[in-house]
């Protein structure tokens, strides 16, 4: 998917149909320095504005994401290659949220170990020691809770008996019990309760 072309496409239908960045956003409820945004291929339009873009365009969802306006004929293919596109977008981004997962995790974690070493190293008196501890411990809990949230959002889990791939709520991966990012899980396909791996894919 081409981004910079989308753009280009995206402000040459906006001047088509005699709209300024700052109409355009404001029609969208949203800011003009998102349309510049998505005009200089830095970024795409969200899902939910997608429609209502293209209905103000004039243009078809398959227009927008194949950056021109496709011939009938071309329909099918360039339907395609769009879906292979967002999916192939996806699995890039599923992979850079696990990284961070994994950044957050290790890194806070041996943060968390590091700190507590030192306080028991450099704090003899109890009531100090407690009082420096439990920021240090909220601020690791904070960061288990968004590698928490970031794992939830990446990827797939795959039921172990049907191989069925689904992605569980954040509540359901917080309350399920795990060794490392395999967890189990009860799949919403056969029904069963299994240990679901994580899968990109």
């Amino acid at each position: 998917m081409d981004q910079i072309k989308i753009g280009e496409f995206i402000a040459s239908k906006r001047k088509e149909v005699n709209l300024t960045q700052a109409e355009l956003a404001e029609k969208l409820g949203i800011t003009d320095r998102a349309i510049s945004k998505w005009e200089n291929g830095v970024c795409m339009p969200d899902a939910g504005t997608i429609p209502e873009l293209c209905k103000i365009l004039k243009i078809s969802v398959n227009d927008l994401f194949s950056g021109e306006i496709v011939d009938m004929k071309d329909l099918e293919k360039h339907a395609e290659e769009n879906l292979l596109s967002l999916k192939k977008n996806e699995e890039e981004m599923n992979k850079k949220l696990f990284f961070a997962v994994n950044i957050i995790g290790f890194g806070s974690t041996i943060f968390f170990v590091a700190y507590t070493i030192l306080l028991m190293l450099a704090v003899e008196e109890e009531s100090k020691y407690i009082l420096l501890f439990i920021p240090g411990v909220i601020l690791y809990l904070l960061c288990m809770f968004a590698a928490l949230a970031l794992d939830a959002a990446a990827g797939y889990q795959e039921c172990k008996n049907c191989h069925h791939k689904f992605k569980p709520t954040f509540k359901t991966i917080f309350f399920a019990q795990h060794m490392g990012y395999t967890r189990r899980l009860k799949c919403p396909k056969c029904g069963k309760k299994t240990w679901c791996k994580k899968v990109m894919k």
